[in-house]
């Protein structure tokens, strides 16, 4: 068992609550159990109980043990001091204030239905792609899909959390957060990271000096990226080393290593160096992109800003000193749809929420809407128990439960799974 069993028995009220009494023989009556509380502190916030004729307000906290109390040091910490009520499942050990005087404390063991328990139990173990794989089509679809719409939500505002964080280091420069992020989306998740460090190590305000001539923010994005350093045997790489170290000394630049950069096992469309020339290309063509995205009036209309197809020493090079059959290098509409996901949608999403602007929040959903349902193994695996997503909303929520709420046994805090443990027949 684990303590998230308790959370949903306290909060759905999923035990026998007639004639309740503490540990102490003290009468209880639960009159609101309170609010789950998801982050540090009690489980629970704002409960109301009556303990004999003396009405409580405060917070509840639970435990598969009463000594559990003990062992995560709560009797140290002042963020459990107005605890109101222990709730365990046994009760091994009396717990105290730091007055002395005694926790109340209600044990749940015997007052829980054994049908629910074994039903608990196996989702618990099943060992399925998901664990309710064999009855998940068994729930309404009206649970289904007021899940995922809150899932999608839940997903948007974890999908937010870098540009915060880009914010908070940037005071706030929307345009700085918004070039940060969209460069760690440029660098997929294998490139990501020096992508960023990239970012970081080049403000967009030099960018913006040079945006004009293209040679010029190749040199500094290359130059940044640690990938002129070595010797070319080529004319252009050599121009843009020796117009890179003018440009450095210039701006008093420290580059990033070079051996950030991984191109082992990607497709060479998905080189960094070609990502770095397409990164450079939009800035290029490009004039105030943020302002652009923010009053777009579709994802697809968002999407035409990052069109980019390589010219000139690109159309026929993958990386410096290898050449390539020439071939169109353009930043294709999968990897659109990436930028769409991971940076442009977030981005009008936290740009709305936090100017207040509920009409830019609606917007992002109404694109996740808007974009094809994605194709990958999370997504066939989803398909093939018969939950097909109809648009990229409905993917992003699945990628979401999948990760967050499925593969870390999260059942009891899932819709889905709380409908089939009290819903469903046992078998």
């Amino acid at each position: 068992m684990k303590e998230d069993f308790l959370h949903f028995l306290w909060r759905t009220r999923r035990f026998d609550a007639t004639a309740l009494v503490t540990t102490e023989q003290q009468p209880l009556h639960i009159i609101q159990p309170g609010t789950h509380n998801t982050h540090a502190g009690p489980d629970f916030f704002n409960a109301r109980i009556r303990l004999g004729n003396t009405e409580w307000a405060g917070n509840v906290e639970m435990h598969l043990r009463s000594s559990e109390w003990l062992v995560h040091g709560h009797h140290h910490d002042p963020a459990y001091d107005n605890v109101i009520l222990h709730v365990v499942w046994e009760d091994d050990a009396p717990v105290r204030r730091p007055d002395g005087t005694l926790v109340p404390c209600l044990v749940l063991r015997g007052r829980v239905d054994t049908s629910l328990l074994l039903r608990y139990q196996q989702l618990l173990h099943e060992q399925a792609w998901i664990s309710c794989a064999p009855r998940i089509l068994q729930t309404p679809s009206i649970i289904r899909f007021n899940w995922l719409d809150r899932l999608t939500a839940e997903r948007l505002e974890q999908k937010t959390l870098a540009l915060s964080g880009y914010l908070a280091a940037t005071d706030n420069h929307w345009e700085e957060s918004f070039y940060r992020l969209l460069a760690y989306s440029f660098g997929l998740k294998v490139n990501g990271e020096p992508f960023e460090m990239l970012a970081r190590s080049l403000p967009a305000v030099i960018l913006a000096k040079h945006k004009h001539d293209l040679f010029q923010l190749e040199a500094l994005l290359f130059g940044q990226a640690g990938l002129l350093e070595t010797a070319f045997d080529e004319e252009y790489p050599t121009k843009l080393a020796k117009e890179y170290r003018f440009l450095r000394h210039k701006y008093s630049l420290t580059p990033i290593a070079g051996s950030n950069w991984k191109f082992l096992r990607l497709r060479p469309a998905n080189f960094p160096s070609v990502r770095i020339a397409q990164f450079a290309a939009l800035i290029h063509q490009s004039s105030h992109l943020l302002s652009q995205v923010l009053e777009a009036d579709s994802v697809r209309a968002a999407g035409r800003l990052f069109q980019v197809e390589l010219t000139g020493y690109w159309q026929t090079h993958y990386r410096f000193g290898q050449v390539s059959d020439k071939r169109p290098k353009r930043i294709g509409d999968d990897f659109i749809n990436v930028l769409a996901l991971n940076t442009l949608i977030p981005t009008v999403f936290l740009y709305g929420k936090m100017r207040h602007l509920p009409d830019y929040q609606a917007k992002a959903l109404r694109w996740l809407d808007e974009l094809q349902p994605e194709a990958n193994a999370v997504i066939a695996g989803w398909q093939d128990l018969g939950v097909v997503p109809r648009n990229g909303c409905e993917t992003q929520a699945l990628l979401h439960l999948k990760k967050h709420y499925c593969d870390a046994k999260r059942c009891m805090e899932c819709a889905i799974g709380g409908y089939l443990l009290v819903a469903q027949k046992t078998g």
